[in-house]
């Protein structure tokens, strides 16, 4: 009965295996999700996603496919309500107050609601909107959506007014987690846990349970044990590209920006403009009298660092080719002998580009630094390339 969820997954984008799928079988045949809408929902979920940027799709193909009721034939929402009903009983007897419980009895009980949701689905010849008896949207009929009934079942629509329908089918939580999505802080956090490396240092602060249970029953006695918290090891440096054709770009560079302070414990960042040369900065509004050498940087900072460029790559091609190509200043040596050095100090290095990775081929300075630090080093500022990039400096 469940292969059209299956198919339906598999339309939406989500990767469902075989074996995935045999294991959401398994797992209704063993009981986990008895008359319960909420457990038959995380059931599938767990058994059949694999990654959470697949979350919000599958949260879609659920939805297709035990929604919309409202536009089949009478006859099909009949075969449709025969498993519901025990689940809209079971789920009303845990959630409801005694005083609803007591509402919906005095109308009949539960076997009147469905019997008459049955009895109207056969009546009705098209969508009603309004009024008190026909199935469709507002008024008071106990079915439908945005109306009103305290033992209202909601069929099909994507919203409820009240939030007193027995169940809503189609709650979606997980939006900005789609890596098809616009990039937000949360989930550009997603993406870079997968550079953490994670070590113990400081000062013994943590219970270790696991030496604790050792100790104590190696020694007869109650021995608690600490260790140093676990923390990112992780070493990054930031460059960001600023001013000019950046200038759109800054909300997203922004979120990178916090997101890598959350998740980094050892950050070090930098600006400049289009393309590096002989000086950096920390603060914009100094950018002009407080320079950091860029030859300090690379004497400071080793080759355990992860260097990581945030830019759109934007620029006019003599800036990385010839010395004095740069628009602000005369550069003694081209733009493409400082991104060498850079990639020669950090092998684990990465470029960013918030632009739409179709759009770069149009862009001969772009072309040009994906040359020298290689094509794959240069990844999209969505969550697939974020991910992608994390895993390749990992």
């Amino acid at each position: 009965m469940f292969l059209p969820f299956l198919t339906q997954l598999r339309d939406s984008g989500v990767p469902v295996s075989l074996r995935e799928y045999l294991s959401f079988l398994d797992a209704m045949r063993a009981g986990l999700a008895t008359y319960d809408i909420d457990a038959f929902y995380f059931v599938a979920r767990t058994t059949m996603v694999k990654d959470e940027k697949h979350i919000d799709r599958f949260d879609r193909a659920f939805a297709a496919a035990f929604s919309g009721l409202e536009s089949m034939p009478s006859e099909q929402v009949l075969e449709a309500l025969d498993l519901p009903e025990e689940w809209l009983r079971k789920l009303a007897e845990k959630t409801l107050s005694p005083e609803e419980q007591a509402e919906i009895e005095a109308l009949g009980g539960f076997e009147a609601l469905i019997e008459t949701l049955k009895k109207r689905l056969e009546e009705q010849k098209g969508r009603h909107q309004g009024g008190s008896k026909w199935v469709g949207t507002a008024g008071t009929s106990p079915f439908g959506a945005y109306g009103y009934n305290p033992e209202g079942v909601r069929i099909g629509q994507d919203g409820s007014r009240h939030q007193r329908a027995v169940k809503v089918w189609d709650k979606r939580e997980f939006r900005n987690l789609d890596d098809t999505v616009e990039l937000g802080t949360r989930n550009i956090k997603v993406a870079l846990k997968r550079l953490r490396k994670w070590a113990r240092d400081g000062a013994t602060q943590e219970l270790d349970l696991d030496g604790t249970i050792r100790a104590t029953a190696h020694n007869g006695y109650l021995d608690v044990k600490t260790r140093p918290e676990r923390r990112n090891a992780v070493k990054v440096i930031l460059f960001f590209d600023v001013g000019g054709s950046m200038d759109p770009h800054i909300k997203v560079v922004e979120e990178l920006f916090s997101a890598a302070r959350t998740e980094f414990k050892h950050l070090e960042h930098f600006y400049f403009h289009n393309c590096i040369y002989d000086g950096v900065w920390r603060d914009n509004a100094r950018r002009w009298n407080d320079q950091t050498p860029t030859y300090d940087i690379l004497r400071t900072y080793g080759p355990d660092y992860k260097c990581i460029f945030v830019g759109d790559a934007a620029m006019s091609p003599y800036e990385i080719a010839f010395a004095g190509g740069a628009n602000e200043y005369w550069n003694a040596e081209p733009g493409e002998v400082w991104l060498r050095r850079a990639f020669a100090q950090w092998p684990n290095l990465l470029w960013i580009n918030p632009t739409p990775e179709q759009n770069w081929k149009f862009t001969q300075s772009t072309t040009m630094i994906r040359e020298i630090f290689g094509p794959e080093r240069m990844v999209p500022m969505t969550l697939e390339g974020l991910t992608r990039g994390m895993k390749l400096i990992s």
